[in-house]
């Protein structure tokens, strides 16, 4: 009964209402007098020419331009990005690179109709000021990822070199503009603004983009990661603490009327690091050990962002200095400072710093530099920047004690200018202190600049390559057996230590065992570089020391995490490459996916049925792939885990297949001898008993440890047989052939180590 009260009481509100409305509607036409708008008498009593008209005006409309632009850009940039990740360079090239085919050099020459529909110039205000919101907010997470506290512990060393890299330079760029100036300065510009902002955009080191090649390339945790941090740290503060007073005297006009500036500007500096980060920390303190920050809280940190960029823009030193000042001052504990960088981060990054760099590609004319002459002043620009950044750092390396290797290294990682140069740049167009001209100049500078510190560091790497060999090879005991073992979560790289304990536990003086945890550079910064590398190996340290194991770690940031195992396993002249394997090997194509075979598909259904005796327990995993490649480029002997959460490996079995699978005595004997197992061998269609190695192998097992060893030949596998079994070990090839029989024993089998040789 109730049911159906409430039905017609929602009947009778919705209609009446509904009635109602219309009944209004109906009686306001009475009270039209005159069209709000002038309709051309051949489009009158035409709906569909008032649709056309409509449409029309709301694609003109400047927030679905705005809208469209958006849309454009933020797919563009990640495309160019995407290439150019692939390719091995930063990101941010490719979306600088996107910037400049968005702006008239590409799709404004050759396509201007779509150029101009897209970019009208009235919206450009739009699109200026939203990117303008974009940077403040990635200059505020760029001063929280600075750790200042390293430039307590290599304040020496690198403030040497990051002064030199800045001093050299910046003299160079004031020489440069002594010669330029009558041709390129902007009428009414005086030299001395000039030449300072010439000066200042040689010395830009572009600290987010060296700290993620830094990472990439596995050199923080050394020396010369710590100086080079440091250095391109101490570099930042001092750019734009510069950056600051250039602005000011551009703008006073002259040096003593920029007094006034500057005086306010180191007002506004002890505000806010005596009286505004102390009472930033008092909350720090408090919310810091918090797992999420409530509203009030962000709210109130966002308010002194805002306040203190507004400060630093009325003051006269740009909006982006007080934004860079107050990440920088934020409270030092890394988790509260990550969560602010989460939330910030994906926002500007993603949505509104590519608006930035389409804002720029469209002041970027690369068809004004049409001219011979103008190309040799564009190399000479990019030489006289290469000569002071790179030279200049380099040579300051190598005065306080660093070797060529090292300097030279250093040199190449502050030669990289990108975003930040940008910055700088269009700052300077903005102040009218640079001409169209030189402005695409210097992009064309930043991007060279840029785009070379990877092809540099290989080279200087391959340089010094062979003496580093040598020197490898002298420490590196060769008669060790060495494993590595990389993990991506806790729990596999616990399995697979026991794994290797398990392969070497009573020749603990002959053998190493290391372990390799990698992380996506996306989701790492340097201050909280430790604290991850910490909490990775922290579960392993404990299952070592449960095992009385001894072990060594490597811990690297990539964006290529297969390529990046491969290559240390290669690398590092290993006996073994133990990785695990998500349980989504047995969905799909199974092992195609695992190794590429596509000879035939099978049902994944039926097979999970067989192996869980549930479905639904393999789901989607990104291991298929990632193993898929490290099978393809390991160069070494490779282990593939199959976890089926195994403790103790004391029964192992091992299926002969193939005639070629006798290398998989080897381990049956380093299992027989470090870990007392009882071994089974399968022996399928009389493989061994045909093939004299195989025969050689078993019987030389069957020899030295008649107790651990036993031999089945074509005996038919049960379900009570394998349910004893701790793990069995299997070639690569014997196992597609196992998979491809689909056989009635994979509903019992253990946890599965799968070997390639």
């Amino acid at each position: 009964m109730k049911k159906y009260k409430n039905s017609l009481f929602y009947l009778g509100v919705t209609g009446g209402f509904t009635t109602l409305i219309y009944w209004i509607i109906k009686r306001g036409k009475e009270l039209e007098r005159i069209k709000t708008f002038i309709v051309p008498s051949s489009v009158k009593n035409s709906s569909w020419n008032d649709f056309i008209l409509s449409m029309k005006y709301n694609f003109q409309d400047p927030l679905a331009i705005l809208l469209a632009q958006i849309v454009m850009i933020i797919l563009v940039a990640r495309l160019f990005g995407w290439i150019f990740k692939k390719i091995g360079q930063p990101t941010v090239i490719g979306e600088i690179i996107a910037g400049i085919v968005l702006g008239p050099s590409l799709v404004g020459m050759y396509f201007p109709d779509f150029s101009a529909a897209l970019f009208p110039i009235e919206s450009l205000g739009n699109l200026k000021f939203l990117s303008q919101i974009g940077l403040i907010l990635f200059m505020f997470v760029i001063g929280m990822e600075l750790d200042v506290k390293v430039l307590k512990n290599k304040a020496s060393e690198a403030i040497v070199i990051s002064h030199a890299s800045i001093v050299i330079p910046f003299a160079l760029g004031i020489g440069l503009s002594y010669f330029v100036f009558n041709k390129f300065a902007p009428q009414g510009v005086e030299f001395l603004s000039f030449s300072l902002f010439m000066g200042i955009a040689m010395s830009i080191t572009a600290f987010p983009v060296l700290a993620r090649i830094v990472q990439e390339r596995g050199i923080h945790k050394t020396k010369l990661g710590a100086v080079v941090i440091t250095c391109a740290a101490a570099d930042d503060i001092t750019a734009w603490c510069l950056l600051a007073v250039v602005i000011a005297i551009v703008k006073a006009g002259d040096f003593v009327g920029s007094l006034y500036v500057i005086s306010l500007a180191a007002v506004y500096v002890i505000v806010m690091i005596f009286i505004v980060k102390p009472f930033l920390k008092r909350i720090g303190d408090l919310y810091g050990s918090k797992d999420s920050i409530g509203k009030p809280v962000m709210a109130i940190f966002f308010l002194f962002l805002i306040l203190s960029s507004y400060a630093t823009e009325v003051i006269g030193i740009h909006a982006l200095f007080g934004a860079f000042m107050m990440g920088s001052i934020m409270p030092d504990v890394s988790k509260f400072r990550m969560i602010f960088i989460d939330k910030v981060e994906d926002v500007a990054v993603i949505l509104l710093l590519p608006l930035f760099f389409v804002f720029t590609g469209l002041k970027t004319e690369v068809g004004l530099i049409n001219d011979p002459y103008l190309w040799k002043v564009t190399g000479a620009i990019i030489m006289v920047a290469v000569v002071g950044k790179f030279l200049g750092s380099a040579l300051a390396a190598k005065f306080v004690g660093q070797n060529w290797k090292d300097s030279l290294t250093i040199g190449a990682l502050m030669n990289t200018r990108g975003l930040m140069e940008l910055i700088v740049l269009n700052i300077g167009l903005e102040l009218k202190v640079l001409t169209p001209e030189v402005f695409t100049m210097m992009v064309i500078m930043a991007l060279v600049t840029t785009f070379m510190t990877g092809p540099a560091l290989d080279f200087i790497n391959f340089i010094f390559k062979s003496k580093e060999e040598i020197d490898v090879e002298e420490g590196i005991n060769l008669n060790k057996y060495r494993i590595l073992v990389s993990f991506g979560n806790n729990e596999k790289g616990k399995s697979l230590l026991r794994l290797a304990n398990s392969l070497t536990k009573k020749q603990k003086s002959n053998s190493m065992i290391t372990a390799l945890h990698l992380s996506l550079s996306d989701e790492l910064h340097s201050f909280n570089m430790e604290d991850k590398e910490k909490n990775s190996f922290e579960p392993i340290f404990e299952e070592s020391e449960q095992l009385n194991l001894e072990i060594d770690t490597i811990f690297k940031v990539t964006n290529d995490i297969e390529g990046e195992i491969a290559d240390v396993a290669n690398q590092g002249d290993y006996d073994l490459l133990l990785v695990g394997l998500g349980k989504s090997i047995f969905e799909g194509t199974l092992l195609g996916k695992l190794v590429g075979f596509t000879s035939r598909i099978i049902n994944p259904d039926r097979l999970i049925d067989k192996f869980t005796g549930k479905e639904g327990l393999f789901e989607n995993s990104p291991f298929d792939e990632r193993t898929r490649q490290i099978v393809a480029k390991t160069r070494m002997p490779l282990g593939i885990l199959i976890d089926k959460e195994f403790q103790d490996i004391d029964h192992v079995f091992i299926p002969i297949f193939r005639s070629e699978d006798s290398f998989l005595m080897d381990y049956a004997q380093k299992l027989i001898n470090n870990n007392n197992s009882k071994v089974t061998v399968l022996d399928v269609n009389n493989r061994i008993q045909n093939n004299f190695v195989l025969q050689s192998a078993v019987h030389s097992l069957e020899h030295k440890h008649a107790n651990n060893l036993e031999v089945l030949i074509d005996k038919t596998v049960n379900l009570a047989f394998l349910t004893k079994q701790d793990l069995m070990l299997i070639s690569l090839e014997s196992w597609k052939m196992l998979l491809d029989s689909d056989s009635d024993w994979l509903i019992g089998v253990p946890s599965v180590l799968i070997i390639k040789p």
